[in-house]
């Protein structure tokens, strides 16, 4: 399973250049919690009908990545502490689940995915790329859902793994994924040699650990202004 790698944005149709354009913002931590995104003024940022910008607030809704009030508009996630514990909870239960599942038992291929992703991971920490190390951080667990082979759970995941993704991105960018690959690297160690209670303590020690940041810088972020933000995007 090879790493996947994030497409260029050059000729895609606008609304995939608008919504890649909205979720690298939401990825770098540009948004404020709780700004709303306006549907006047992205279209007047990228030139286009509010029934395209519209159709784009949809699906970064459905992606987990703004919340759609009804009558009100797109706004960026503002959680509460026990909305953003309850989401990392959840994730610490499935991916107890997947380590479970997938410790020893690991394919020859599966582990030279892990390798080169975490390889990945550590160029975008090491280039600064704050959205490909976000991203990247998050497609490493997606990865090992996928290798549980649990499709039934794979949505349902990655809709929490979002979530988590935006947290970090809202309430603490300035360290990216910090030393996400660091940790990876370690689960995988643990996963090839069959050491269930490291691999267990490995993964619920490096999602505690985001959790607590995240909840710590939840109160500090400032917002921006959406035309100045996206426009020539």
């Amino acid at each position: 399973m090879a790493t996947r790698k994030q497409p260029s944005t050059d000729d895609l149709p606008i609304d995939e250049r608008i919504h890649a354009a909205l979720t690298k913002a939401l990825l770098e931590g540009r948004l404020a919690p709780g700004a709303q995104l306006v549907e006047r003024d992205l279209a007047a940022a990228f030139d286009c009908t509010r029934g395209t910008i519209r159709k784009v607030l949809m699906r970064l809704g459905y992606e987990g990545k703004v919340v759609l009030e009804a009558n009100r508009g797109a706004f960026v996630p503002s959680p509460s502490e026990d909305d953003i514990r309850a989401v990392y909870r959840a994730r610490q239960v499935i991916e107890a689940g997947i380590v479970v599942t997938l410790c020893g038992a690991l394919t020859t291929q599966q582990k030279r995915s892990l390798r080169a992703h975490v390889k990945s991971e550590a160029r975008a920490l090491k280039a600064g790329s704050v959205e490909d190390c976000v991203r990247l951080a998050g497609q490493f667990h997606l990865l090992l859902v996928e290798m549980a082979a649990a499709p039934e759970l794979h949505a349902f995941f990655a809709q929490l793994v979002a979530k988590t993704e935006l947290y970090k991105a809202l309430f603490d960018p300035s360290k990216a994924s910090n030393c996400a690959s660091d940790d990876h690297a370690r689960l995988i160690d643990a996963l090839e040699a069959g050491r269930l209670d490291a691999a267990l303590a490995s993964m619920r020690e490096h999602l505690a650990e985001l959790e607590a940041r995240v909840v710590a810088r939840a109160n500090e972020r400032a917002g921006a202004d959406l035309v100045t933000l996206f426009s020539g995007a």
